[in-house]
């Protein structure tokens, strides 16, 4: 069977996402393009913050992205510039899986902190604090990063096994070998989480199945 070929999104409009808990607008940010989100309101705690693209369609294959995330004006001091993708996202997001970064622990001059700058969640029932204390180190790692910056993210997924590449690097920063919602498919989101504005450029899908 022939491999769907790779698809795009410019992330230039805002009419084919579906916002949970976020508000988006198209700006510029670092001299690109981008699109940016922020919390609409206060969210609850276990409510999911993200855009879905409404069209998309993933199951196993690869998803690029530039993504960048800084910490917003009025953020309290433990937020953390969060930004990251989620895939086999269910209906109106009840469930999904998801990648993400927190870009200013990565240069931070506590090791542990730096040890938390990448993380794989699993919404709603493995969010990060349940994972860290079950699991510690198991679904966070390091990886260099600048908040603000520009960042390129590859994820990998195959069946229940998902990595996570930063920057072009030939090496994963980050394996899952158990995604929580098993061998599933769904909708794509940009995420972002408390605290931050969250920017993204060009997205490309490449689907295997």
């Amino acid at each position: 069977m022939a491999i769907p070929p790779a698809r795009s999104y410019l992330l230039n409009s805002l009419s084919d996402l579906e916002m949970l808990h976020v508000r988006a607008e198209l700006t510029t940010h670092h001299d690109r393009q981008a699109m940016r989100l922020i919390e609409r309101a206060e969210p609850g705690a276990y409510d999911p913050t993200l855009a879905i693209i409404s069209d998309s369609d993933f199951k196993d294959g690869v998803i690029e992205a530039e993504i960048a995330g800084v910490l917003r004006e009025d953020a309290p001091q433990d937020m953390r510039g969060f930004v990251g993708i989620a895939f086999h996202v269910q209906p109106h997001g009840s469930q999904f899986e998801c990648f993400f970064l927190r870009p200013t622990n990565a240069r931070a001059d506590d090791q542990l902190r730096r040890n938390h700058s990448t993380q794989y969640i699993s919404h709603p029932d493995y969010p990060w604090y349940r994972l860290r204390d079950e699991t510690p180190g198991v679904y966070e790692s390091y990886a260099d990063l600048v908040p603000g910056a520009w960042t390129t993210i590859k994820i990998v997924v195959s069946g229940i096994r998902a990595q996570l590449s930063i920057n072009g690097a030939d090496q994963p920063c980050l394996i899952v070998n158990d995604l929580k919602l098993g061998e599933t498919r769904g909708q794509i989101g940009l995420w972002m989480g408390a605290g931050s504005e969250a920017f993204f450029s060009k997205l490309v899908v490449k689907r295997t199945i």
